[in-house]
Order: structure tokens, then sequence, then C-alpha cells
């Protein structure tokens, strides 16, 4: 499959990813003030409150009925998102406006799991798309961007009802911002991993050791291996053709280690269909990250509900050919091609956290009862 391509505001150096991914960036102190909350019980116009009424597809494009969840009348935990680098400011950080993006990618990426959790994502001052594609930001640039994270989740920390458990959500940028804070501040910390029911650390590189299910990013939060399993980490990134030798993700920078990848479909192993949930508005117009999404593929077809479930599309397992540990996804029933926005070496990026999202959710629920039963021994 040939990829689109949308220019090369999103070529970041491999080296660049290296760097975010090994932390290797100043900590500091925290800035002074407090967080400023994009999702929270207490935010208002809070774009991670949709309606949860999604149109189900065919595989061939046609309409299949619709249906309603319901929210979880025992939302007993929470769920920390960490968006994905979306910001189209020109600067090394974005300051903390809350873009038409950033209410686009809470949409996208973070709403549908209120269906079982209380969503809190803070606003951060992130590296923006310009200064990734440019070169044009500082050590001290990722380290800004880390400590508004650290700081959103110690303030989060204290305020958190006693013994509510947490799930830990991630994209991109979000993600390696979140696996440097597993590291730091939960991986190390008993009474911190008791309360983590999962983190879902997608596309940007999580590692373990060769044969293992920890190691390398964590000393002890393992990978997600079966549905009821608390404490563990679920991360892939997606491709759909032979993964380039120069791809950006997929492949570990450190030997005895891979990347990790948890198949949402089938946790214990294998293929599994996948269940792909996205808003049926399109991303925020006039932006990049809009272009791009728009140009990945999957279906869009005008519907009277705020979301699309596109159920059985795709399948999906994790490969380990030619040295990368990616997700393969492929096409059924007519299932459209989907394209690697910007480039083959990004393979399906953009459509990481929306082609399993229904998996994804279901898992976070069946992991939320899991830690409410764990409670009562």
């Amino acid at each position: 499959m040939r990829g689109a391509s949308v220019g090369p505001w999103l070529a970041v150096p491999l080296a660049i990813i290296v760097l975010l991914l090994l932390g290797a960036f100043a900590a500091g102190a925290d800035a002074a003030g407090k967080t400023k909350w994009l999702c929270s019980p207490a935010a208002a116009d809070d774009p991670c409150q949709t309606p949860l009424r999604s149109t189900l597809l065919a595989p061939d494009g046609t309409e299949a009925g619709t249906k309603a969840p319901e929210r979880s009348s025992r939302r007993r935990l929470d769920c920390f998102y960490v968006y994905p680098t979306v910001s189209d400011q020109p600067t090394q950080n974005a300051n903390l406006d809350v873009d038409p993006e950033l209410d686009s990618i809470a949409q996208y990426q973070a709403a549908r799991y209120n269906q079982h959790c209380r969503i809190f994502a803070p606003v951060y001052r992130q590296v923006p798309l310009k200064a990734l594609n440019e070169g044009g930001f500082t050590d001290e640039a990722l380290a800004i961007a880390y400590r508004d994270v650290r700081r959103a989740w110690r303030e989060y920390r204290q305020r958190r009802g006693p013994r509510r458990g947490v799930v830990l959500i991630g994209h991109s940028q979000g993600t390696f911002m979140l696996q440097r804070l597993v590291a730091e501040e939960i991986d190390r910390e008993r009474a911190d991993r008791r309360r983590l029911i999962a983190a879902i650390l997608l596309g940007g590189g999580v590692t373990v050791e060769k044969g293992s299910d920890r190691g390398g990013s964590f000393r002890r939060v393992r990978a997600c291996e079966s549905e009821r399993q608390l404490r563990c980490v679920i991360a892939f990134a997606t491709f759909d053709d032979p993964v380039p030798p120069d791809a950006i993700f997929g492949r570990a920078a450190t030997p005895g280690e891979e990347v990790l990848c948890t198949n949402p479909a089938a946790l214990g192993g294998g293929s599994g269909r996948l269940r792909s949930l996205y808003p049926s508005e399109p991303f925020a117009p006039g932006t990049t990250i809009g272009l791009a999404t728009g140009l990945v593929g999957l279906p869009t077809p005008k519907v009277g509900t705020p979301w699309i479930e596109a159920k059985g599309l795709y399948r999906a397992e994790c490969s380990r050919d030619d040295g990368a540990s990616v997700l393969q996804v492929e096409p059924r029933g007519g299932a459209p091609d989907l394209n690697a926005i910007p480039d083959p070496t990004w393979g399906l990026h953009l459509a990481d956290a929306n082609i399993a999202l229904g998996n994804l959710a279901t898992l976070v629920g069946k992991k939320a009862r899991a830690y409410r039963r764990s409670l009562r021994r």
C-alpha cells in the first residue's frame, strides 16, 4: 500500500524519538501555578463528556444499526490522559490555551473511556508539531512539557478519592511523558503501583527485555497478558505493511530489548477482530492533524450519532518480522486499505488510538471489575 503524503510536518528524526524514550532531558523544578485541566469532573465545556451513541458500520461501509452504551453506575476509577503532539503553535513550547485541536484530540482519543472512568486530562506545554519537525527546540522545552505532566499527576494523586484505581492513557508525545512518569513516579512506589489498573501507552516505543514481559522501560510494571490482569501495560504501534528498516516505531534502540506489542483484541496472543471507534465529526478543521487524520482513510459516512463503530473491519496480530515488533492490521470483508501518514516509516501512527478503541474501552471495563474484586480480598 502506498501512503499518502502531507509533506514533512511529522518527519521527526528517530534520534529525537530515542531521546524522548530514554528520558534524556533535564527534570528541573516544577513551574509555579496549578494545573489547567482540559478534562476533569469540574471542568467547564469538558470535551471528554460526549454522549456514547454510535452508528455501526459493516465492512462494506453500509450502516448496520445503532447502539447506545450506558455509562457504568460504579465508575470507581479514573483515567489520566496525556494527549499526543497536536499543537500548531509556532513556538518551542505550546502555551496553555485550549486550541481547537486540543478539544478534538480529547474527543477522539479519551472521551470514549468515560463509559468506565472519570477522565483527568491536563493541558501541558508540549513541544508543538512545527518545533518537532524542524528540530527548533531544546532539551529544556522537553523538560517543561514533562514538568507540567508530572505536576498534574501529583495534583491528581493528592485529591483522588480513597481506593480509587487509575488507568493511564497516552499516545505519541503523551506516551513518552507517561512512560517517564511511570518509571519515576509509579514503578518505584508500591502504593502507586497498587492503584494502577493499567497503562495504555500507544505509539511511543515502550520496551521489554527480549522474551520477557518486563524489563526495558519498567522494572516492575509488566505487559498485560490477560483481560483481568492489573498493574500492567498495553502498548503497540500499528502498521498494515512490512515495517521499513528506517521506521520511526517498532524497533528498540537498546540491545537485548524489544518494543512491546500487546494485541488489544487478543492479549494472550494470536489474532483478533478490532472494534474501531471514532467521532463522526471531523477533527478540528484547518489544523495540521485535522488534515492528516482525514487522509488516513477510515470510513466516515454522514451519520446521526456522535460516534462511528466499525466492528470487524480490521483484524490484528502482533508481528516480530525483521526485528520490528508492531501490531499488523489487515482489512477484512471489503474494508478500505489505510494510508501511512506522512509516509511508510510512520505506519498507521495516526490511527493507533482509534483503530482498536472499542477493544481498549472494553478492556478498561473488565479491568475495572477485576480491580474492585481485588479490593474485597
